[in-house]
């Protein structure tokens, strides 16, 4: 156990580092989607040894997930990383809102104080204007993004929530479908390719291969392991140390509303994770509860408990 949970904090810091990776100088936002799902597909097929299942489901799942991971990108390249991952980790929001429709899951009567916490920190997050800086030039324009990557990234849970019932396996080949789609679709807007430096390169190829296909193992392995709430309350670093790794290294400062509001969008999450594992309380609408995966039942990755913020 010990072993699985340093799995996923591997996984949490490895993700974390996204937001200064992607803002490399030399490529656009597109160079940077396309370039680093291509390396991540390769990456994980080779981590998978090929054993990805090209179901419908999974190629569904993925082309939802190739749009949040593209969304992504580019609002970490407009805006600042604190924004764009704080955004992304409203997912939940529209899980709670979406699931009594699409996955027959009850809206409970906890669930109504998160709604309204996730929603205040939301508020929070767009409680300054945003001025242009290096690292953010459009940050009203990435904001934008980001709450649309949210939305996507929602839908892209929910479809995994949905495949878990039938084949958890499912989980990791939508992984890989959802990077090898947001690879070609972005390439006619990637090319031609820039001439830069090694380390931009470099940095490119750490994105694909440590922070998505290595990330991605060590969460498999931690979840086959770890009740998926334990994992997801240390997954929980990863929006925490994304802000701190792009302030040391870019020099970027996300402004004291938006580290409000991600304060208030995490305590959020992580409250909701820890009384959800206590135990089903009344539910506030007639429809007739959908049974629940078992934990062990939830697709590796990045099929977690959908109150939980998940990396990108």
């Amino acid at each position: 156990m010990r072993a699985a949970r340093w799995q996923a904090i591997a996984a949490a810091l490895l993700f974390s580092t996204g937001g200064a990776a992607i803002k490399t100088a030399a490529f656009t936002g597109m160079q940077v989607s396309s370039v680093r799902a291509g390396i991540a597909t390769l990456a994980l097929l080779v981590f998978l040894r090929g054993r990805i299942a090209w179901t419908r489901p999974a190629l569904a799942i993925g082309a939802i997930y190739a749009v949040s991971l593209t969304l992504f990108v580019n609002a970490t390249k407009l805006t600042t990383a604190a924004n764009a991952i704080f955004l992304q980790s409203t997912a939940p929001l529209y899980i709670v809102v979406l699931g009594p429709v699409l996955l027959g899951e009850r809206l409970r009567v906890r669930d109504v104080p998160y709604l309204a916490a996730v929603g205040t920190g939301l508020g929070l997050c767009f409680m300054a204007a945003p001025a242009a800086t290096a690292t953010a030039p459009d940050p009203a324009t990435g904001n934008v993004l980001g709450v649309l990557c949210s939305i996507t990234w929602a839908l892209t849970l929910m479809g995994l929530r949905w495949a878990g019932r039938h084949d958890p396996a499912i989980g990791l080949s939508a992984v890989v479908a959802g990077n090898l789609f947001a690879c070609v679709a972005g390439l006619p807007f990637a090319w031609p390719l820039p001439s830069a430096p090694a380390g931009e390169w470099a940095t490119l190829a750490y994105l694909g291969v440590v922070q998505i296909g290595l990330a991605y193992v060590c969460l498999t392995a931690a979840i086959a392991r770890l009740p998926a709430l334990e994992v997801s309350l240390l997954l929980l670093l990863e929006p925490v140390l994304n802000p701190l790794w792009t302030w040391l290294v870019r020099g970027e400062s996300p402004g004291g509303w938006v580290l409000a509001g991600g304060a208030v969008i995490l305590a959020a999450t992580g409250v909701k994770a820890t009384y959800d594992s206590r135990g089903s309380v009344p539910s506030i609408t007639a429809a007739r509860p959908a049974p629940v995966s078992a934990p062990h039942d939830i697709p590796a990755a990045p099929g977690r408990d959908p109150g939980t913020p998940l990396p990108r």
